[in-house]
């Protein structure tokens, strides 16, 4: 399967995942990105939130009908890279695409705003990248966060073993009511 992202580790579960696991899944990350819980939130986070939307909804579109599913996961099991096959979202070129390797020595960075940080901490591992996390929320709930900026800028050349830096958004937590 090579280093291409999947559907699968979006929604952080197995591809033997039954049908109640994928919306169960889809559910908990999606609660995350409700409107309650973004209210004030700067720009930024508003465009990785509607990005993070679509790529959850693209995901559940995949594998939560079974017909989907089955062409998705014969495509993966015939050497498929992830999200660089058809079924990927419209977010723009190469978007998540298996990285392209230069050598061995370099890659290409991938488009992380949107996903949970989670997510992103697989998959940028698989990439040999250091990653460098910047919090953006004061007082976060203790939920994933969301990548919504990085540096270097997505589809960038960088060294493997050279750093990248995500900025990381969580929920802030809500004072309780007395």
């Amino acid at each position: 399967m090579g280093n291409g992202l999947t559907w699968y580790d979006v929604l952080e579960v197995q591809p033997g995942a039954s049908p109640g696991e994928i919306q169960y899944a889809y559910g908990a990350k999606a609660s995350l990105l409700r409107p309650e819980m973004v209210a004030g939130a700067p720009p930024t986070v508003l465009d990785a939130v509607a990005r993070g939307q679509r790529i959850l909804d693209e995901a559940l579109r995949v594998l939560g009908d079974p017909g989907n599913r089955e062409r998705y996961d014969a495509g993966l099991r015939a050497g498929g890279s992830g999200l660089a096959e058809s079924a990927r979202p419209n977010l723009g070129a190469d978007w998540m695409a298996a990285p392209h390797h230069d050598w061995g020595r370099r890659v290409t960075v991938p488009d992380l705003r949107g996903l949970f940080y989670s997510v992103c901490l697989d998959f940028v591992s698989r990439l040999d990248l250091r990653l460098k996390e910047v919090r953006l929320t004061e007082r976060p709930m203790p939920v994933d966060g969301l990548v919504v900026g990085q540096s270097p800028a997505p589809l960038a050349k960088a060294h493997r073993s050279s750093e990248l830096t995500i900025q990381v958004w969580h929920p802030p937590e809500r004072p309780q009511d007395s």
